[in-house]
């Protein structure tokens, strides 16, 4: 069974933290359930282990947490969903790379639900869409921008932190900082694609989306992005 928390309010970067630890250390223990956490924080930055410096172009503009979760700079603010997942993945095939796949593969198919497309890209973390309607890249290709991030880290094959998508927040949050160490690319949100999406449709899909996703049965080749 997997237990599905929502929490209405925002909760502070050090909450989810200490809550997440505690659940996963609980669920490698065989004491707890494994746990779906659907939230939003207040606005803020975190540092995964691969943050670099210079990425954090405006270090004053909002609060800066050091995480050991996979991963460079990401903002975190209303309007985003995080979707903090404390799930045993020892019982689930005990393969990193395969849950990294299913976690994509779970964002992927939440975001069909609102006939979007998702991508993910080697060499570029998160999933992306592709943007007809704005110039093409000084490559000459389609424009992409990121509308989720994903990073994770596992103790005792119990994961924990997660994955964020870009309901409505305001994305001029994000330029304190070069998002996930990527400068050619842009953010977007289901909002900013004209999509009249709430938090609650998304909450939604994934809802209904998730025993999918984790099919292995089903699982998709598709590229990897352990850190993303």
């Amino acid at each position: 069974m997997v237990q599905w928390i929502t929490s209405d309010a925002q909760v502070s970067y050090e909450e989810a933290t200490a809550f997440m630890e505690a659940r996963a250390e609980a669920i490698a223990r065989g004491e707890a359930e494994e746990c779906i956490w659907l939230l939003e924080h207040p606005p803020l930055y975190t540092a995964g282990t691969s943050a670099r410096i210079e990425d954090l172009t405006d270090p004053d503009r909002f609060p800066v947490h050091t995480t050991k979760r996979g991963g460079q700079y990401t903002y975190h603010g209303p309007g985003q969903r995080v979707i903090y997942v404390m799930l045993n993945v020892a019982e689930r095939g005990k393969d990193v790379r395969c849950f990294v796949r299913q976690l994509e593969r779970w964002v992927i198919l939440a975001l069909e639900e609102f006939n979007v497309t998702g991508h993910i890209r080697d060499g570029r973390v998160g999933v992306w869409v592709e943007r007809p309607d704005k110039p093409l890249s000084a490559s000459g290709n389609v424009t992409e921008d990121k509308i989720a991030a994903i990073g994770i880290r596992l103790r005792k094959w119990v994961s924990f932190h997660g994955i964020s998508i870009n309901v409505e927040p305001e994305l001029s949050h994000f330029d304190g900082i070069v998002p996930c160490g990527i400068t050619e690319h842009g953010v977007t949100s289901l909002v900013d694609l004209g999509l009249p999406v709430t938090m609650d449709d998304v909450d939604v899909a994934l809802r209904r989306t998730f025993e999918v996703a984790f099919e292995t049965d089903t699982m998709p080749t598709c590229p990897v992005n352990a850190n993303a």
